[in-house]
């Protein structure tokens, strides 16, 4: 799919992967929706965006919330024809601690924060995008969400947050199956270790430790990397219902 001239909805785009994907897709020509809490730097990225930029206050925790929103942003640009998910986190936690298991609502908590969120952006994106003339191709829109390495590998306390990663990337083929009828392609992207959230301004020390186990390159992921590849799925018909690491080959280890 060509990027110029078609509607992009960046969530979680007021930093980190996300904001680096919007400044990409706009850079291309696109028209971007910028998705992110009311609280969080997505009205000042659309600003400095600029041209045809919007942002949609948006709680991905909230169903009605993120329906409203995405309805929002549809109405401000005509369509809706990428859409890129980069919300979502977690907490190390043991399933076994010294205060005893695991409260099952935390587990409940990183799972509808990550997985659950994410599926309900997907069904509601895919809708947007089913009502779009196909182009020349037949493609209708182009789905790109984020899981993360710790989806094939997690470490000690990240039980939570694996299973919902992986719970992405499983995904990813079976709703391309779903929605190929339509010309809509779904992706994902498992990323490592970047410089975003609380690794942001780490020291060199820190990000050293933590990719030591890295191929190479030996150092935290870049914003910009992850919007180079949301590029190159969004032009590249033939990807579809996978999961690409993004991880310098790097490998978990235990903790």
């Amino acid at each position: 799919m060509d990027v110029a001239k078609k509607v992009a909805v960046v969530v979680g785009g007021g930093s980190g992967m996300g904001r680096a994907s919007a400044d990409l897709l706009a850079e291309r020509g696109a028209a971007v929706a910028i998705l992110d809490l009311p609280s969080g730097k997505g009205a000042a990225a659309a600003q400095e965006l600029g041209g045809p930029a919007t942002f949609h206050p948006c709680d991905v925790m909230d169903e009605e919330g993120v329906e409203q929103a995405l309805r929002d942003a549809v109405d401000a640009h005509g369509g809706l024809h990428i859409a890129v998910n980069t919300a979502g986190g977690g907490v190390s936690k043991r399933v076994i601690g010294r205060e005893g298991p695991l409260p099952l609502e935390r587990f409940r908590h990183i799972i509808e924060w990550n997985l659950i969120a994410t599926f309900n952006l997907n069904r509601l994106q895919a809708w947007h995008m089913s009502r779009n003339e196909p182009d020349d191709q037949g493609e209708r829109g182009v789905i790109v969400n984020t899981s993360s390495i710790a989806a094939f590998e997690g470490q000690i306390g990240q039980v939570p947050y694996s299973a919902a990663k992986a719970g992405i990337a499983g995904m990813s083929l079976t709703m391309a199956r779903d929605l190929g009828s339509l010309g809509i392609r779904v992706m994902a992207i498992a990323p490592s270790l970047f410089a975003t959230g609380l690794l942001e301004g780490a020291s060199e020390e820190i990000i050293a430790t933590l990719t030591k186990d890295a191929a190479f390159p030996r150092r935290a992921g870049r914003p910009q990397e992850y919007a180079w590849l949301v590029e190159s799925i969004v032009r590249n018909p033939m990807l579809n219902g996978q999961t690409i690491r993004l991880d310098g080959g790097q490998r978990f280890a235990p903790r």
